[in-house]
């Protein structure tokens, strides 16, 4: 760094005297530099920079970035890059209402490729905006420069960009759409029912060893989305209408299409468009469709298989055909997290949102993995209910004593995701905002949590801090709960261990959805999302389905909700922990 100071020197010093012309009248500021070691270009930028700025901007070397100002009291370094000198937005130096500029932290456009050179800068006295902060705090006063970039000149981007839902769309078990899906679920109806032959997707077999398959099946129970042309049902005509489309993937599209009718976002701008993405995963795609490409091979009729092959498969056709569908140029992404994958996939879009890589985001999870293959590799991993082939309904048993596994599932949930004041400019209804999001690893098995539910506190923790949260002021926690013996038991204790007496008081609600809708894999965790929005948005709080002997962990003051409760519920959190150790909380707030 030290041998390119002539290089880099002349070119800063008139971006510099145009900062300090541009900005000293609006606000002025002392600043005073600690050197860091050999950074001379570093100690000469801020020697001429002594005084000025009402506020200093955070400069982040990318291809398109946008400045904003903002304020936090923690210590920094800034990043000073190569920029050209009309970096400065003329729109700032015309700003007369010092508070206005403040409130809306204007930004700055400008456009660099080139490396950063350090240098840590604290405000030690700054007019007007710094004299309270300055009062409670008698020692030095530090600006954090936060680095946030965005793509297009729509909007500035930071972190603190408030993310709200505003339209909710699901294909599940319990029925198409959330209307039909939340009646059923706070009613205590159960989407689950018998296994037979013909759902094991073996079209391409003899009927012998497709019933001899079935035969073998130890778990012959299954949470179906309900087929046919009624309110409520899955129109598959419609949704399933082309070679190129999976079950995962009309699902998908369906919950997509519910969700953005009912936020009434359907744009027709270009721009509008831009700022709109996707992000819609799945846990493992069309296993049937894999079984049959393989059973092509076998039979030596491999020119028969379809060029659609490889795009039914992929995990990430469902965002993309949704994007197709609508237009949308925004991020297109798809996590694949096994059960935490809406989850994952829901908190991934918010933080796009949060980082101005868009303005509006598609998001959830989807899944239809109910074939013989799938239900089969399950069940030789121990992981599915065996104990209730001939009462399907009493299978998924979330808390309870009984429980032997969860029961396999299918569907879709997305919602829509929105920057809150975009959502309040276009006069949006808004559910509830999305305040934080967790994530954290067990390190520990493929399959299994730890027994002391680290992973699971971790994740729950990290997302109250984000939110600001105490665990106090959450009303309603969504378990994961998937009714396996040892997972049920391992996050009740994670519960009690952040909420402490909180939960053990009986104030905090909590309970597991899977009782009504079976597991329905990587769309669980945005299925259970939208249960939670909902029971902020008609303060109710869903029950947990056939929970007869509740496990020994529970008590008459910690309990899961049997019975659904009308309750004012501000705040609701929603787990989602998958295979290999990944999880995820969302915490979500009325607004």
């Amino acid at each position: 760094m030290l041998n390119r100071e002539e290089e880099v020197w002349p070119r800063m010093m008139p971006i510099i005297q145009e900062m300090k012309t541009s900005l000293l009248g609006i606000m002025e500021a002392e600043v005073v530099y600690y050197p860091r070691s050999g950074n001379k270009v570093a100690d000469r930028i801020a020697n001429e920079t002594t005084t000025f700025m009402s506020f200093v901007p955070k400069l982040y070397s990318i291809l398109h970035v946008w400045l904003f100002f903002y304020v936090e009291a923690d210590n920094c370094i800034v990043n000073i890059p190569d920029l050209p000198i009309d970096w400065l937005n003329h729109r700032l130096t015309k700003q007369s209402n010092r508070s206005l500029l403040i409130q809306d932290k204007k930004k700055l456009p400008c456009s660099s490729l080139s490396p950063s050179y350090p240098a840590v800068i604290t405000v030690v006295s700054a007019r007007e905006m710094a004299t309270s902060f300055l009062r409670r705090n008698l020692n030095t006063t530090r600006f954090s420069l936060n680095r946030f970039i965005s793509t297009s000149s729509s909007s500035y981007s930071s972190p603190h960009r408030r993310v709200v839902v505003t339209g909710l769309g699901m294909v599940t078990p319990l029925g198409r759409g959330v209307e039909t899906t939340w009646r059923r679920l706070i009613g205590g109806e159960s989407g689950i029912r018998g296994l037979t032959p013909d759902d094991l997707k073996m079209s391409s077999f003899d009927e012998e060893t497709k019933l001899y398959t079935f035969d073998q099946l130890s778990s012959k129970v299954a949470a179906f989305v309900p087929y046919g042309s009624n309110t409520g049902e899955f129109d598959e005509g419609l949704w399933l209408n082309s070679k190129a489309i999976a079950k995962f993937i009309g699902y998908a599209l369906c919950a997509a299409d519910e969700a953005l009718r009912d936020a009434e976002w359907l744009p027709t701008e270009e721009e509008e468009k831009e700022r709109t993405g996707v992000s819609i995963g799945g846990g493992i795609g069309s296993i049937s469709d894999i079984v049959e490409a393989a059973q092509m091979i076998c039979e030596k009729r491999l020119r028969r298989l379809s060029p659609f092959f490889i795009p039914k498969i992929l995990v990430n056709m469902a965002s993309g055909h949704v994007s197709m569908k609508y237009g949308f140029q925004g991020p297109n992404h798809a996590a694949v997290t096994a059960c935490a994958t809406g989850a994952h996939s829901i908190g991934d879009a918010t933080r796009m949102i949060q980082f101005g890589d868009a303005d509006v985001m598609v998001a959830g999870g989807t899944e239809s993995s109910i074939d013989a293959l799938s239900v089969a590799g399950f069940s030789r991993s121990r992981a599915l209910s065996t104990k209730f082939n001939s009462s399907p309904q009493e299978a998924s048993r979330p808390f309870d004593c009984g429980r032997d596994g969860f029961v396999i599932g299918e569907g879709s949930g997305v919602i829509v995701l929105e920057e809150l004041e975009h959502a309040k400019r276009r006069g949006a209804k808004i559910y509830a905002e999305l305040c934080g999001y967790g994530m954290s690893g067990d390190a520990h098995h493929i399959t299994q949590p730890p027994e002391d539910g680290k992973g699971a506190v971790l994740a729950m923790t990290r997302a109250l801090k984000q939110s600001g949260l105490s665990p106090n002021e959450v009303d309603y926690v969504n378990a994961h709960a998937t009714s396996t013996p040892m997972g049920d038991a391992v996050e009740a204790r994670a519960i009690k261990t952040v909420f402490s007496d909180h939960a053990t008081s009986g104030t905090l609600a909590f309970s597991s959805t899977k009782g009504a809708t079976g597991h329905l894999l990587g769309a669980a965790g945005a299925v259970e999302a939208i249960f939670s929005v909902l029971a902020i948005h008609h303060g109710v709080a869903p029950l947990t389905l056939n929970v007869k002997n509740p496990d020994p962990i529970f008590d008459k003051s910690f309990m899961p909700l049997t019975t659904s409760k009308e309750m004012l519920v501000k705040t609701a959190m929603s787990n989602s922990f998958g295979f290999g150790g990944t999880n995820a909380s969302l915490l979500f707030a009325s607004i």
